[in-house]
């Protein structure tokens, strides 16, 4: 059966997404339409395919314990110089990602695995273009605000061409209780000239 590369992230839902999407490719970013926008919780990971059952399995059970909570999003950074990425940051709901992403890659599952830096939520909206494009999105996307219930999270898996497929999606078991701070999710806001 081979390897598989398998993501675990949170969706930006719409219209936030899109709406971050196109601004992404808009920067130049080639790789904006295979990329659902979204925040990490697993970054891109090998794995057999046959593992794919204890995946699922596994992350059923992080679900289960998950809760629904309020992800907010306003304004942008950068990982630059230490990596190519600009972002809008998670300023609301970035513990309780932090929390998942810790259950995700738990060492008693099949995705224990080591990260490359330390973990940190955001929503990429340019990554490996020019440095004139990136402080572009940085300018640019800086007013921008978002808020939703985030409900639960996606399992992904790559094909060859670097584009992302949904293969499952995984709702908290609390889902049925939305937190009150809750809003009803809206467009974002991005600032007036």
């Amino acid at each position: 059966m081979g390897t598989v590369t398998i993501g675990v992230s949170i969706a930006v839902p719409e219209p936030h997404g899109s709406l971050l999407q196109e601004r992404r490719a808009g920067f130049g970013d080639a790789a904006a339409h295979g990329i659902p926008t979204h925040v990490t919780l697993l970054p891109p990971t090998e794995v057999e395919a046959a593992e794919l059952p204890a995946v699922e399995a596994h992350l059923t059970e992080v679900a289960a314990a998950g809760r629904p909570f309020t992800m907010r999003l306003s304004g942008t950074d950068t990982f630059r110089p230490l990596s190519p990425v600009v972002y809008v940051r998670v300023v609301e709901g970035a513990e309780a990602c932090g929390r998942l992403q810790q259950r995700v890659r738990a060492t008693s599952g099949p995705l224990a695995r080591e990260l490359q830096f330390p973990y940190h939520p955001h929503v990429t909206v340019a990554h490996g273009i020019d440095e004139a494009a990136m402080d572009r999105a940085l300018a640019e996307l800086a007013g921008y605000r978002a808020e939703w219930p985030c409900t639960g999270f996606a399992l992904h898996q790559q094909d060859a061409a670097g584009v992302w497929h949904k293969l499952r999606e995984f709702t908290f078991g609390g889902c049925g209780m939305v937190p009150p701070q809750a809003a009803p999710a809206d467009r974002g806001t991005l600032p007036t000239r």
